[in-house]
């Protein structure tokens, strides 16, 4: 798992059980080909995780409780 991403994600989530589901939610997602919200290259080594927290860290993913 990606520190930076993980710790930039943090940010942007109110409480790190919100993070965790929401963040292995969007990794299930990914890992049944679901098209990434962040530009990836094909050759891409990062985990569903890693782009998971990427998106969220980066605020194209919202992670709220409804």
């Amino acid at each position: 798992m990606n520190e930076e991403y993980l710790a930039r994600a943090k940010e942007r989530v109110e409480g790190v059980r919100l993070l965790i589901n929401g963040a292995a939610r969007r990794a299930a997602e990914l890992a049944r080909g679901a098209k990434p919200l962040v530009p990836t290259l094909p050759n891409d080594d990062r985990s569903s995780l890693d782009i998971a927290l990427l998106e969220i860290a980066e605020g194209v993913l919202i992670i709220e409780l409804l």
